[in-house]
């Protein structure tokens, strides 16, 4: 198993990286609307009394510090949302307990990274014959400071099997209980390109719309087009 202290940590250089979400989930207003963590908590109980879908939208605040979430950055809550709407099924570096916010060296690379798991999700849906999804492009600036750098492993190391995440599970368990920044890594969509695990959203500092995307399902995701420009 591969232990965290031997992953050599990175310098904390500032980085851009890209990520795809799906459109039909809007940005988080009440996450943007404020400049700190007392702004949120204070704007979040006023609208609470009144808004009862606010609980559904914000997701479980209980799974990340306050004092981890860069309010007052542009894009806040595309930031926060992955450590607060976590998927209970787990990702390569989750167990499904936590939130991860995963980023990709390059636009191509993150529709690679999507790209498979959407063929993944939708294969699994009997009756869907054919579907156009739409993604929102993000690009994120983000500081590798505390993130450790799993790619002195070689991309056939047990930690990037293409669909075995027990080992991969192993090491973001331990990132995340060690309070670790995050992980960079071999993407094993896209062989020869880069990706990112973030434990946390503290060391992001922007999070801007880039390009919107298409995925045409047909019985597998047969083709992806560019909708609209950054």
């Amino acid at each position: 198993m591969v232990m965290l202290e031997d992953l050599p940590p990175r310098e904390g250089d500032p980085l851009k990286a890209y990520r795809l979400v799906n459109s039909k989930y809007p940005p988080i207003n009440v996450f943007d609307d404020v400049a700190d963590a007392s702004e949120f908590e204070a704007l979040y109980q006023l609208q609470a009394l009144t808004n009862p879908r606010l609980q559904n939208e914000v997701g479980r605040l209980e799974l990340i510090p306050l004092g981890d979430i860069p309010f007052g950055i542009p894009g806040c809550s595309y930031a926060a949302a992955p450590f607060t709407h976590v998927n209970p099924a787990g990702s390569r570096f989750s167990d499904g307990s936590y939130g991860v916010l995963y980023l990709a060296d390059t636009p191509a690379t993150a529709i690679a990274e999507v790209r498979h798991h959407q063929n993944a999700y939708w294969s699994r849906v009997t009756g869907l014959s054919y579907e156009r999804f739409v993604f929102r492009g993000l690009c994120c600036q983000f500081s590798e400071t505390g993130v450790r750098d799993a790619t002195v492993l070689p991309a056939t190391a047990p930690l990037y099997a293409a669909d075995d995440y027990s080992h991969a599970h192993a090491l973001g368990r331990q990132a995340h209980r060690a309070g670790c920044a995050g992980l960079r890594y071999h993407s094993v969509r896209a062989p020869g390109q880069l990706c990112w695990a973030l434990m946390t959203p503290r060391w992001v500092t922007s999070v801007v719309q880039a390009a919107h995307y298409e995925m045409i399902w047909n019985g597998a995701i047969t083709g992806v087009n560019q909708l609209s420009n950054a």
